[in-house]
């Protein structure tokens, strides 16, 4: 009898496009990994959320190169990881002061390689200290209050997963209007919808129960982050449409590269961080 050599199926997607099992599993794990190390040491969130960034800024580095621009990698790097820490230990006029350096490095770093593609590489490079590290930077100014700064960055990642899978789940329910074919096809108004409903809700319950603060913040915070979630989403799709790349990586199962799932929490979190600095008191 002849063995039969037909590979076994691979794991169909869901109607949304994912490979559920594993993207619950992926999800699963990251949470755990970021609640042990916000309540066990503070300092330790900041090494995940470093070692995180500096992994979506050389995936977004290799991204760009697609498209022509040649980003220097060693001012990036560095400059990803001065911004970041000062931003836990100085707040945000040092990770302003932060930011300027790395756009000079970048500039300097680049001079070198000589005039031809310069300003591409250089608005390149700019582009990505804004769109990673900078924003970033406001998730790591959430846990810097120490009463409450654990509770604010679980706030700012509730409602991000929130809007995420309130949108996951009404979108395949009930997804029959297309909210931006154009960009992100799988996009309905009607998961859009359901992202609001769990967002609010969700910023409500973490406001209340995490923060002590009152009903209506979190529900200020709920509507405006399932704004900025579904924009830096749309946003991410935007950049990979246009370099003609499906994804950003495949290192997390499920999920994509490390960008995918970043793009709506780096969206979110300095509006988060703003909100909950001028109405909830530490």
């Amino acid at each position: 009898m002849g063995v039969d050599s037909t590979p076994a199926p691979s794991p169909s997607p869901s109607r949304a496009g994912r490979n559920l099992p594993a993207a619950i599993a992926v999800g699963v794990g990251l949470g755990a990994l970021i609640l042990g190390s916000l309540y066990w040491q503070k300092s330790l969130f900041v090494v995940l959320v470093l070692a995180t960034i500096l992994v979506a800024v050389d995936e977004m580095i290799k991204a760009l190169r697609t498209g022509g621009a040649m980003i220097p990698k060693v001012p990036l790097f560095v400059g990803t990881t001065a911004m970041l820490v000062a931003a836990y230990f100085g707040g945000p006029m040092a990770l302003l002061v932060a930011l300027g350096g790395t756009i000079l490095g970048t500039l300097f770093w680049r001079m070198p390689g000589g005039s031809v593609g310069f300003v591409r590489d250089v608005s390149a490079g700019v582009f990505l200290i804004g769109y990673v590290p900078l924003l970033a930077g406001f998730a790591v100014l959430l846990v810097q209050p120490d009463a409450d700064g654990p509770g604010r960055v679980v706030t700012f990642i509730l409602v991000v997963v929130a809007s995420d899978v309130g949108g996951y789940v009404a979108g395949v329910l009930f997804g029959k209007h297309p909210m931006a074919p154009t960009i992100s096809p799988k996009k309905s108004w009607e998961g859009f919808t359901g992202s609001a409903l769990a967002c609010i809700g969700a910023g409500i319950a973490a406001v209340i129960f995490l923060l002590h603060g009152d009903w209506w913040v979190g529900a200020i915070v709920g509507a405006v982050a399932v704004l900025t979630a579904t924009v830096g989403d749309l946003g991410e799709s935007m950049i990979k449409r246009d370099l003609g790349i499906k994804d950003m990586s495949n290192l997390l199962p499920g999920h994509g590269g490390v960008m995918d799932r970043l793009d709506s929490l780096l969206a979110t979190a300095p509006i988060v961080w703003l909100l909950l600095h001028l109405l909830v008191k530490a």
